[in-house]
């Protein structure tokens, strides 16, 4: 049994309605369906979960609301209305918003987009609609409460046998509708596939599978093939427009496999993420640079104090404390035998840098420091790195040989990433010539 996600890209229309459908009809063995909110139908269009927040702020501030509403509306229609489906949409979205006023929440307005498109979509498939109240629960503190919604879900799987669901949002015991952040159908779809035991969970999106590199500074980079979870939090920690881990944690839990696909190219066989492959060793034709991701706006705090010996550490906890005291996260700690530095992202220190520099002056057992700003790190991602040798080599002179200078240099213990500091200019150079140096390698 699979489950299968689809995002708001996939269900933007009465044609994407279409592509829906023949997705899952083309295999039996696909009976869970979670759907997102229509998305944009072009560049200029609007996300219905966009236009609903919209709506919900000018029920607050006392504004009229019928015009946005109105483009909801004709948005749900129009899909009933191609599809020549029976749901009457009108009378539900009507009856659903003469109900609002300024004390319904945010959340329960921005939720009906995938309602409404779940009512739909069912219809359309010849699936029983299961709203997502009747099985995501949470607890008082916004936790998902799991045996109890997993429970719930499997007996409804059970009496109805092929559903559909929104995504986004599930109930509190009282009734309340809550959320999950935004892209919290993704969340939805990998929870319904942990809890309903799925041979795999596809998730149904606009690309074909997660690209090597960003495709705005590559725009012909390859799709990966297959990545790990730790390979995809690495990319995804350092900014690759990528599933968040949080949103797969469920079905990792559980051994179960994803699979991003492409509503528009469902023939393309898209990224897996799984734990492990256990065929790693033998697949030569596998390239061992997973992908590269960066992010800019660093700085680099520089800390130095002659023969400083045994006190290093002592020192270094010091300073370590004083940033977690001003709420700075620090990146990495690069360290030298009079020295170490903390690289930290630029926008957290904010207007506090001359207290915090103040700060670190003022400790006596520091002979000088000194700041640095304009930095960016890049991440190159590959769980074979540990079974090759020469990539830190190529790395470095694949940036030397084209005069980018290296700031910083880390490797994480598991040695499946390496992360070089460059500087902001130029960091879409260092990307592209480091994505030519690797992605030709099979």
């Amino acid at each position: 049994m699979k489950v299968l996600k689809f995002g708001g890209s996939s269900l933007a229309s009465s044609e994407q309605f279409a592509k829906v459908k023949d997705i899952v009809m083309s295999d039996d063995s696909r009976e869970a369906v979670i759907v997102s909110a229509p998305g944009k139908r072009n560049a200029a269009d609007n996300k219905i979960t966009d236009l609903l927040y919209l709506l919900h702020a000018h029920i607050q501030y006392g504004v009229s609301h019928e015009g946005v509403m109105g483009m909801i509306k004709d948005r749900f229609v129009g899909i009933r209305t191609d599809l020549g489906l029976k749901t009457d949409i009108e009378k539900i979205i009507d009856e659903t918003f003469e109900k609002v006023s300024k004390k319904t929440t945010a959340d329960f307005i921005a939720s009906r987009g995938e309602y409404f498109c779940a009512l739909l979509m069912a219809e359309y498939l010849g699936y029983e609609f299961v709203d997502a109240t009747e099985w995501v629960e949470f607890d008082y503190k916004g936790k998902v409460k799991t045996k109890k919604s997993e429970e719930k879900l499997r007996a409804l799987k059970k009496k109805y046998g092929r559903i559909v669901t929104p995504g986004f949002y599930g109930a509190y015991k009282s009734g309340d509708i809550k959320v999950f952040p935004r892209g919290g159908s993704d969340i939805t779809g990998a929870l319904a596939a942990a809890y309903l035991g799925a041979e795999i969970y596809e998730n149904w999106t606009d690309v074909s599978g997660i690209l090597m590199v960003d495709p705005k500074i590559v725009p012909d980079s390859k799709a990966i093939a297959r990545i790990t979870y730790d390979e995809l939090r690495e990319l995804s920690y350092m900014g690759a427009s990528v599933l968040h881990e949080d949103t797969v944690f469920p079905v990792r839990l559980k051994d179960i496999p994803v699979n991003i696909r492409n509503t528009n190219d469902p023939e393309a066989a898209g990224t897996i993420i799984a734990e492990e492959f256990d065929d790693e060793l033998s697949e030569e034709h596998e390239r061992f640079i997973t992908g590269i991701a960066g992010k800019k706006n660093y700085s680099v705090i520089n800390v130095y104090k002659s023969r400083i010996g045994e006190g290093k550490i002592k020192l270094m906890r010091e300073v370590l404390q004083l940033f977690d005291t001003y709420g700075i996260p620090v990146e990495q700690v690069p360290s030298g035998t009079d020295s170490f530095s903390l690289v930290f992202p630029t926008e957290s220190l904010g207007s506090r840098q001359h207290e915090l520099m103040h700060e670190l002056e003022e400790n006596d057992s520091i002979d000088r420091c000194g700041i640095s700003e304009g930095v960016s790190l890049i991440s190159i991602v590959g769980r074979q790195m540990a079974y090759r040798t020469g990539i830190s080599g190529r790395v470095f002179k694949t940036l030397g040989d084209n005069k980018i200078n290296i700031r910083t240099i880390e490797q994480g213990p598991d040695e499946i990433n390496i992360m070089v500091g460059v500087y902001n200019e130029d960091f879409e150079k260092a990307i592209r010539l480091l994505y030519e140096s690797f992605a030709k390698e099979r």
